[in-house]
């Protein structure tokens, strides 16, 4: 693909970041810590990558907790309140910058155009939230041990 088609990715550091404390895995943006390391060498083809690991792994987790019914509904709200997010990551990540912003501000999901699933309906947002987050961790966490930890994949046996 010619590199002026791709899309430029922005960094999805949000400033939390504990690879410096050495973590394999960022607790924050969830990259691996080689890929917060390399950020600004990668090329446009490299970050969408990364990016496209992650947005898949966010939507797949959020996903499985919520329904986006009406994601016109959604991106209104979006727009409405200043919330940011990325358009083309699709409805499930929109989700999930909405609770990020304000769960806690939040009292029906159903006017946002979501739909909790049944076991989460009695949960608050935030702490819906919170389990998102550390399920996104967790994958990211579960996919570097298996692909990249050369540790890890030497304990393996066959």
């Amino acid at each position: 693909m010619p590199t002026n088609l791709l899309k430029t990715v922005k960094t999805p550091c949000i400033g939390v970041c504990s690879t410096g404390i050495g973590d394999a895995v960022c607790r924050g943006c969830k990259r691996y810590a080689h890929e917060v390391i390399h950020w600004n060498s990668y090329n446009q083809q490299q970050k969408q990558l990364i990016d496209g690991r992650l947005t898949d792994f966010l939507s797949q987790i959020v996903a499985s907790k919520l329904t986006v019914v009406d994601a016109n509904k959604l991106r209104w709200h979006l727009d409405t309140q200043n919330i940011p997010y990325v358009a083309h990551k699709g409805p499930y990540t929109w989700a999930y910058e909405l609770l990020r912003a304000g769960a806690s501000q939040i009292d029906c999901v159903d006017d946002y155009g979501l739909q909790l699933d049944a076991q989460y309906c009695g949960q608050s947002l935030v702490a819906l939230r919170l389990a998102i987050d550390n399920e996104f961790f967790i994958l990211s966490q579960a996919h570097y041990e298996r692909y990249f930890d050369v540790a890890s994949t030497q304990q393996v046996t066959v």
